[in-house]
């Protein structure tokens, strides 16, 4: 235990002890929310204001120090100059090199003791050097680790310890009241930095859960968006085996090359659909019950199912009205659900975070894609505390993303919420010809 101890001090007070460690400005974030009121330039130099504020502490040590040896004789002043700038390097030095601080600062209390013939470093409790060294001490447990405010403790008053002994012939002297006065004053400023430390690890836990919260549901998310992909892919890869199946009985004796390449076009169809259930497998692995609540034989919802469930909306006690503006087309399977679930989505957070207000869907056909816009207003009661607050936007940003398309979500000025999406739909015009064909 002696060893761990000594090992211990060892690390912290002696290896690397003038290591270049520097205090690094404050948060630029955490500012702009405390001094909203300042202007920008003004928050940029209050970053710095530590610094400023350990610079004017020295700059008022040095001149305190200073000024009592004005009219004394000239190696006097000198002395008065050295042990000045001695006490007033160790607390800027603190910035930097806070460990290496703590020991100038103890060779500057006990030069100053010395040199003003204090035989006892300690026989005046409020002495500028002990003031400055207390000082020195709780900046470098505020800029490292509370367990130094102990052994930089036992260090000064060990030392103060054997100068008194030898100086005073056995006698401490005022040593014990200030011994406890320092402990009071290291043990509150060690309590301050533990506490410091423990929000800060609190804070990133949180960040880490909220981050880890997101992931999870973005996961989730695409899980189900592969489920969907897979019903939207699965249904015209079947369509392309049944036909590649059925071709060579719509002709009267076909040629055995024709007959072998629909063949071949049936075959690696199947194996197409078979690999996709196998990755859907995959993607499901981790929450096989995901879906458990969804009839998994039930066709994906598009366009034409908006006006069920804007009817269902309504009932459940939110007005809903509906725009579509453009001609309307149809477009592929994969763009229809995707603008089927952004409204659901939008309308279930309208639902959740704005009860009693009114929505609006507006479906906008138009040359190259589909526009989505789904606006709600202020909610007229308080709403109930959701843990999913904010999580559905992520789903919604991932199949736009995947269709190539822009959205943006934010509140609007009344106070309400807006969620506007464009899905692009490339060569809309061949698409439906060659779907219109080929069934």
């Amino acid at each position: 235990m002696v060893h761990g101890v000594l090992h211990t001090v060892r690390q912290d007070l002696f290896v690397g002890a003038f290591a270049f460690r520097p205090l690094p400005p404050l948060d630029d974030a955490r500012l702009a929310r405390r001094l909203s009121w300042l202007p920008q330039r003004a928050r940029r130099l209050a970053r710095w204001l530590p610094h400023g504020a350990v610079a004017f502490l020295a700059a008022c040590i040095f001149l305190g120090s200073v000024g009592p040896g004005y009219g004394a004789s000239a190696p006097r002043q000198m002395l008065d100059v050295v042990l000045a700038l001695m006490m007033a390097v160790p607390p800027v030095l603190v910035l930097s090199r806070p460990v290496g601080a703590f020991w100038l600062s103890l060779l500057a209390f006990v030069v100053e003791s010395i040199g003003t013939r204090f035989f006892s470093p300690y026989a005046d409790v409020w002495s500028s050097a002990f003031v400055v060294h207390l000082a020195v001490m709780a900046l470098v447990v505020l800029r490292t680790r509370p367990r130094l405010a102990v052994e930089m403790w036992v260090v000064t008053f060990g030392l103060g310890s054997v100068v008194s002994v030898l100086a005073r012939n056995g006698a401490l002297g005022d040593m014990p009241p200030v011994a406890f006065f320092s402990a009071v004053v290291l043990v509150s400023v060690a309590a301050v930095r533990a506490w410091r430390e423990e929000r800060r690890q609190v804070v990133e836990t949180r960040s880490v859960t909220a981050e880890e919260r997101s992931r999870r549901t973005l996961l989730e998310e695409r899980a189900l968006i592969a489920r969907e992909l897979h019903d939207v892919v699965a249904h015209h890869m079947s369509v392309i085996a049944i036909q590649a199946e059925a071709a060579p009985y719509r002709v009267t004796d076909p040629p055995p090359e024709l007959t072998k390449s629909f063949a071949t076009i049936r075959e690696n169809a199947v194996a197409a659909l078979t690999e996709l259930r196998r990755i859907l497998g995959v993607v499901r692995s981790e929450d096989p019950d995901a879906f458990a609540e969804r009839d998994p034989e039930a066709p994906q919802p598009t366009l034409a199912s908006l006006d069920a469930l804007l009817d269902s909306v309504r009932g459940a006690g939110l007005t809903v009205e509906s725009v579509v503006t453009g001609a309307a087309r149809p477009l592929p399977q994969g763009v229809e659900l995707s603008a089927y679930r952004i409204v659901q989505e939008a309308l279930s957070n309208a639902l959740r975070h704005s009860p009693g207000a009114d929505a609006r869907v507006e479906i906008s056909y138009v040359l190259g894609g589909i526009g989505v816009r789904i606006v709600n207003g202020p909610p007229s009661r308080l709403a109930k505390p959701s843990p999913g607050a904010g999580h559905g936007l992520l789903g919604m940003r991932e199949r736009v993303q995947m269709l190539g398309g822009e959205m943006t979500a934010d509140a609007t000025e009344e106070g309400g919420f807006e969620v506007a999406a464009f899905l692009p739909v490339a060569n809309t015009a061949a698409e439906t010809a060659r779907g219109g064909s080929g069934a």
